[in-house]
């Protein structure tokens, strides 16, 4: 069953939103304030986590920061207004997908279940049943979603590593903004050309100092790396 960790300061949304994630076969559990959250992701294990933005303490984006300096856990950012610069900012500190206040319970749900399948799954862009890609310097594991650069490990969120299993299972080949959403879905319209843009920002600058990623203005991107066979 997976388990989901919800921190936000409205006490009373933790729990009708604990018994709708249990009719979808998920356990939430919640924390009001950040140093509290940051304390249970450390001493327990979690399948995602849900961040509001207007938080004591910190606010999310801190929050979001934080969470990123030690796992690569998928998080979902609530935000207030559904403002563009919000979630804008939230993708940018590595977030995986916004849900704007209010909401409706289902459409939260229907987010984290997205991101936990996509988390779990063997990338769609698996080609010739090959789970295994190696590159000049880089090394792709798709069963065990690992990415080695140079031989040392690269932790990455689940978007990231999606779009970097797209990328890798036609190396060469120019994927447009609309490929890659298609892949990376789950935004809303006005911030698809932003949001992969971000996310590919977010990868570029992980792999270095491999340039890897190549832009090809007014079409897309493509992985532009060696092949190599697998030692």
């Amino acid at each position: 069953m997976p388990r989901i960790l919800l921190i936000d300061d409205d006490e009373h949304l933790a729990a009708p939103l604990t018994t709708y994630f249990a009719r979808f076969g998920c356990t939430l559990e919640s924390a009001v304030r950040p140093s509290e959250g940051l304390a249970k992701l450390r001493a327990g294990t979690y399948d995602a986590a849900i961040l509001d933005v207007m938080l004591p303490e910190m606010d999310g984006f801190a929050l979001c920061r934080e969470i990123r300096k030690e796992s690569d856990i998928p998080i979902v950012m609530l935000t207030a207004r559904g403002e563009v610069m919000d979630r804008v900012v939230g993708l940018e500190l590595g977030a995986d997908d916004y849900v704007p206040k209010p909401f409706e319970p289902r459409e939260l749900v229907a987010r984290v279940q997205t991101i936990l399948r996509r988390q779990r799954s063997v990338p769609q862009a698996v080609i010739n049943g090959t789970q295994h890609r190696v590159f000049d310097g880089l090394s792709i594991d798709l069963d065990r979603r690992q990415v080695l650069r140079h031989g040392e490990r690269v932790e990455l969120t689940g978007t990231e590593f999606e779009l970097l299993a797209l990328l890798a299972a036609e190396p060469g080949k120019v994927f447009s903004r609309d490929d890659i959403l298609n892949r990376l879905r789950g935004h809303e319209a006005e911030l698809y050309t932003r949001a992969v843009d971000i996310v590919v920002s977010r990868l570029r600058k992980k792999l270095e100092p491999l340039d890897c990623i190549k832009t090809l203005r007014n079409a897309g991107y493509a992985l532009a790396v060696a092949r190599s066979e697998p030692a």
